[in-house]
Protein backbone atom coordinates (compact mmCIF):
# COMPACT_ATOMS: atom_id res chain seq x y z
CA UNK A 1 0.00 0.00 0.00
CA UNK A 2 1.15 3.37 -0.70
CA UNK A 3 1.14 6.24 1.41
CA UNK A 4 -1.68 7.01 3.70
CA UNK A 5 -3.59 10.63 4.74
CA UNK A 6 -7.02 10.66 7.37
CA UNK A 7 -9.42 12.95 6.43
CA UNK A 8 -11.26 14.30 9.54
CA UNK A 9 -13.92 17.01 9.95
CA UNK A 10 -15.62 18.20 12.87
CA UNK A 11 -19.61 17.42 12.83
CA UNK A 12 -23.10 16.87 14.61
CA UNK A 13 -22.61 20.70 15.36
CA UNK A 14 -26.19 21.51 14.75
CA UNK A 15 -28.71 21.97 17.84
CA UNK A 16 -32.73 21.16 17.70
CA UNK A 17 -33.54 22.97 15.27
CA UNK A 18 -31.03 25.15 14.23
CA UNK A 19 -28.33 23.63 11.23
CA UNK A 20 -24.84 24.02 11.44
CA UNK A 21 -22.89 22.50 8.75
CA UNK A 22 -23.86 20.23 5.75
CA UNK A 23 -22.69 17.01 7.43
CA UNK A 24 -24.47 14.94 4.79
CA UNK A 25 -22.90 16.03 1.56
CA UNK A 26 -19.32 16.17 3.50
CA UNK A 27 -19.51 13.25 5.15
CA UNK A 28 -19.05 10.50 1.48
CA UNK A 29 -15.52 12.47 0.91
CA UNK A 30 -14.03 12.07 4.64
CA UNK A 31 -12.77 9.18 6.29
CA UNK A 32 -13.26 10.03 10.51
CA UNK A 33 -15.83 12.61 11.97
CA UNK A 34 -15.21 14.18 14.95
CA UNK A 35 -19.01 14.20 16.72
CA UNK A 36 -19.77 17.15 18.68
CA UNK A 37 -21.14 15.69 22.22
CA UNK A 38 -23.85 17.84 23.88
CA UNK A 39 -21.92 20.29 25.61
CA UNK A 40 -20.32 23.11 23.06
CA UNK A 41 -22.76 21.89 20.56
CA UNK A 42 -25.28 18.72 19.25
CA UNK A 43 -27.90 16.69 21.42
CA UNK A 44 -28.79 13.15 21.44
CA UNK A 45 -31.09 13.47 17.77
CA UNK A 46 -28.32 15.31 16.27
CA UNK A 47 -25.45 12.53 17.72
CA UNK A 48 -27.35 9.95 16.41
CA UNK A 49 -28.43 10.86 12.84
CA UNK A 50 -24.88 12.12 12.36
CA UNK A 51 -23.60 8.57 14.09
CA UNK A 52 -26.19 7.11 11.86
CA UNK A 53 -24.34 8.94 8.63
CA UNK A 54 -21.05 7.97 9.15
CA UNK A 55 -21.85 4.33 9.45
CA UNK A 56 -23.73 4.53 6.18
CA UNK A 57 -20.47 5.69 4.86
CA UNK A 58 -18.38 3.56 6.94
CA UNK A 59 -16.41 6.52 8.68
CA UNK A 60 -14.91 6.15 11.68
CA UNK A 61 -16.40 7.62 14.88
CA UNK A 62 -14.67 9.89 17.11
CA UNK A 63 -15.80 12.22 20.32
CA UNK A 64 -15.57 15.76 20.13
CA UNK A 65 -15.63 17.00 23.36
CA UNK A 66 -15.80 21.06 24.25
CA UNK A 67 -16.44 23.51 26.73
CA UNK A 68 -20.46 23.10 27.80
CA UNK A 69 -20.66 26.70 26.12
CA UNK A 70 -23.63 26.65 23.62
CA UNK A 71 -23.39 30.36 23.40
CA UNK A 72 -20.00 30.68 22.72
CA UNK A 73 -19.95 27.39 20.74
CA UNK A 74 -17.25 26.09 22.73
CA UNK A 75 -14.11 28.84 21.65
CA UNK A 76 -14.26 30.82 24.85
CA UNK A 77 -11.48 30.46 27.58
CA UNK A 78 -13.05 28.43 30.07
CA UNK A 79 -10.94 27.52 33.35
CA UNK A 80 -11.80 24.29 35.64
CA UNK A 81 -10.22 21.96 37.72
CA UNK A 82 -8.27 19.16 36.49
CA UNK A 83 -11.20 16.53 37.64
CA UNK A 84 -13.86 19.21 35.98
CA UNK A 85 -12.03 18.47 33.23
CA UNK A 86 -11.59 15.40 33.17
CA UNK A 87 -15.66 13.95 34.30
CA UNK A 88 -16.29 16.92 31.77
CA UNK A 89 -14.83 15.12 28.63
CA UNK A 90 -15.73 11.42 30.25
CA UNK A 91 -19.29 12.71 30.59
CA UNK A 92 -18.96 13.47 26.95
CA UNK A 93 -17.41 10.61 25.42
CA UNK A 94 -19.77 8.16 27.23
CA UNK A 95 -22.84 9.95 25.84
CA UNK A 96 -21.59 9.34 22.49
CA UNK A 97 -20.21 6.07 22.65
CA UNK A 98 -23.59 5.06 23.81
CA UNK A 99 -25.24 6.28 21.08
CA UNK A 100 -22.54 4.18 18.93
CA UNK A 101 -22.69 1.42 20.66
CA UNK A 102 -26.59 1.51 20.27
CA UNK A 103 -25.91 1.58 16.11
CA UNK A 104 -23.62 -1.33 16.07
CA UNK A 105 -20.40 0.67 15.74
CA UNK A 106 -17.47 1.89 18.11
CA UNK A 107 -15.79 4.94 18.98
CA UNK A 108 -12.07 5.30 16.71
CA UNK A 109 -10.99 8.61 18.52
CA UNK A 110 -11.19 11.60 20.70
CA UNK A 111 -10.66 15.17 19.25
CA UNK A 112 -10.91 18.21 22.09
CA UNK A 113 -12.80 21.01 20.29
CA UNK A 114 -12.20 24.60 20.22
CA UNK A 115 -10.63 26.20 23.28
CA UNK A 116 -10.09 22.86 25.14
CA UNK A 117 -8.37 21.77 22.28
CA UNK A 118 -6.15 25.09 22.23
CA UNK A 119 -5.53 25.39 25.74
CA UNK A 120 -4.45 21.79 25.92
CA UNK A 121 -2.26 21.69 23.26
CA UNK A 122 -0.33 24.12 25.44
CA UNK A 123 -0.92 23.65 28.92
CA UNK A 124 -0.02 20.54 30.42
CA UNK A 125 -2.09 21.26 33.21
CA UNK A 126 -5.20 21.46 30.66
CA UNK A 127 -4.10 18.29 28.42
CA UNK A 128 -3.57 15.58 31.23
CA UNK A 129 -6.99 15.24 32.55
CA UNK A 130 -7.98 15.53 28.95
CA UNK A 131 -5.46 12.13 28.51
CA UNK A 132 -6.92 10.73 31.40
CA UNK A 133 -9.95 10.79 30.67
CA UNK A 134 -9.46 8.75 27.50
CA UNK A 135 -7.72 6.13 28.95
CA UNK A 136 -9.72 5.66 31.59
CA UNK A 137 -12.69 5.40 28.87
CA UNK A 138 -10.53 2.47 26.39
CA UNK A 139 -6.75 3.33 26.10
CA UNK A 140 -7.47 1.98 22.99
CA UNK A 141 -9.26 5.40 21.23
CA UNK A 142 -6.77 7.48 19.98
CA UNK A 143 -6.49 11.03 20.71
CA UNK A 144 -6.43 13.58 17.77
CA UNK A 145 -3.72 16.65 18.52
CA UNK A 146 -1.34 19.74 17.08
CA UNK A 147 2.04 17.83 16.40
CA UNK A 148 4.67 18.50 19.08
CA UNK A 149 1.90 20.02 21.39
CA UNK A 150 1.48 19.58 25.03
CA UNK A 151 -1.80 17.09 24.37
CA UNK A 152 0.21 15.04 22.28
CA UNK A 153 3.10 14.38 24.94
CA UNK A 154 0.49 13.80 27.57
CA UNK A 155 -1.52 11.07 25.33
CA UNK A 156 2.02 9.40 24.45
CA UNK A 157 3.08 9.59 28.35
CA UNK A 158 -0.21 7.67 29.01
CA UNK A 159 0.86 4.70 26.23
CA UNK A 160 -2.16 5.94 24.07
CA UNK A 161 -2.12 6.43 20.48
CA UNK A 162 -1.42 9.91 19.55
CA UNK A 163 -2.71 11.01 15.44
CA UNK A 164 -0.71 14.86 14.71
CA UNK A 165 -3.20 16.69 13.01
CA UNK A 166 -2.59 19.43 9.89
CA UNK A 167 -5.57 22.00 9.49
CA UNK A 168 -6.49 22.11 5.91
CA UNK A 169 -8.91 25.51 6.40
CA UNK A 170 -6.41 27.70 9.19
CA UNK A 171 -4.17 29.69 8.77
CA UNK A 172 -0.72 28.88 11.06
CA UNK A 173 1.71 31.07 13.10
CA UNK A 174 5.59 30.00 13.09
CA UNK A 175 5.81 28.19 16.20
CA UNK A 176 2.75 25.29 14.84
CA UNK A 177 -0.20 27.02 16.89
CA UNK A 178 -3.50 27.75 14.72
CA UNK A 179 -3.70 31.82 13.82
CA UNK A 180 -6.70 32.89 16.36
CA UNK A 181 -10.41 33.04 14.92
CA UNK A 182 -10.39 36.43 16.06
CA UNK A 183 -7.83 37.80 13.14
CA UNK A 184 -8.12 38.48 9.72
CA UNK A 185 -7.63 35.75 7.65
CA UNK A 186 -7.41 32.94 10.23
CA UNK A 187 -9.79 30.71 8.21
CA UNK A 188 -9.87 29.98 4.48
CA UNK A 189 -12.63 29.00 2.77
CA UNK A 190 -11.33 28.90 -0.51
CA UNK A 191 -11.29 25.39 -1.97
CA UNK A 192 -7.93 26.05 -3.69
CA UNK A 193 -6.18 27.38 -0.47
CA UNK A 194 -7.25 23.97 1.26
CA UNK A 195 -6.42 22.04 -1.12
CA UNK A 196 -3.03 23.71 -1.82
CA UNK A 197 -2.79 23.26 1.86
CA UNK A 198 -3.92 19.96 2.37
CA UNK A 199 -0.88 18.68 0.15
CA UNK A 200 1.35 20.52 1.37
CA UNK A 201 0.59 19.08 4.74
CA UNK A 202 0.50 16.00 3.86
CA UNK A 203 4.31 16.24 2.73
CA UNK A 204 5.49 17.32 5.58
CA UNK A 205 5.52 21.13 6.04
CA UNK A 206 2.94 23.88 5.91
CA UNK A 207 3.55 28.16 4.94
CA UNK A 208 2.53 29.95 7.92
CA UNK A 209 0.75 33.50 7.64
CA UNK A 210 4.23 35.52 7.68
CA UNK A 211 5.57 33.43 4.86
CA UNK A 212 7.86 31.16 7.08
CA UNK A 213 7.63 27.56 5.95
CA UNK A 214 7.20 25.27 9.20
CA UNK A 215 7.77 21.59 8.79
CA UNK A 216 5.30 18.89 10.21
CA UNK A 217 4.41 15.38 10.75
CA UNK A 218 0.82 14.76 10.32
CA UNK A 219 -1.01 11.80 9.89
CA UNK A 220 -4.29 13.41 9.47
CA UNK A 221 -5.76 16.13 7.63
CA UNK A 222 -8.71 18.29 9.69
CA UNK A 223 -11.52 20.34 8.04
CA UNK A 224 -14.14 22.02 9.89
CA UNK A 225 -17.53 21.59 8.94
CA UNK A 226 -18.73 25.06 9.33
CA UNK A 227 -16.51 26.45 7.60
CA UNK A 228 -17.82 27.91 3.94
CA UNK A 229 -17.59 25.76 0.89
CA UNK A 230 -17.12 23.18 3.70
CA UNK A 231 -18.80 20.73 0.51
CA UNK A 232 -16.33 21.47 -2.03
CA UNK A 233 -13.63 21.50 0.12
CA UNK A 234 -14.25 17.90 1.57
CA UNK A 235 -14.44 16.65 -2.43
CA UNK A 236 -11.41 18.41 -3.68
CA UNK A 237 -8.58 17.97 -0.68
CA UNK A 238 -10.10 14.11 -1.16
CA UNK A 239 -10.14 13.99 -4.86
CA UNK A 240 -6.64 16.10 -4.85
CA UNK A 241 -4.55 13.85 -2.56
CA UNK A 242 -5.85 10.64 -4.27
CA UNK A 243 -4.47 12.16 -7.33
CA UNK A 244 -1.12 12.25 -5.87
CA UNK A 245 -1.02 8.65 -5.06
CA UNK A 246 -2.50 8.95 -0.97
CA UNK A 247 -4.40 6.54 0.44
CA UNK A 248 -7.39 8.59 2.33
CA UNK A 249 -8.31 6.15 5.36
CA UNK A 250 -9.17 6.78 9.02
CA UNK A 251 -5.57 7.04 10.82
CA UNK A 252 -5.79 3.91 12.22
CA UNK A 253 -6.85 1.87 9.71
CA UNK A 254 -3.12 2.03 7.91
Amino acid sequence: MGRSIDLNCDMGESFGPWKMGSDAEVMPHITSANIACGAHAGDPNVMAATVALARQHGVAIGAHPGFPDLQGFGRREIRFSADEILNMVLYQIGALWAIARAAGVELHHVKPHGALYNMACVDAAMARPIVQAVRAFSPALAVYCLPASRLEEEALQEGLIAIPEGFVDRAYEPNGSLVGRNKAGAVASEPSFATRQALQLASGSVTCADGTLLSLRVRTLCMHGDTPGAVQIARDVHAALVEVGYHVSSALNE
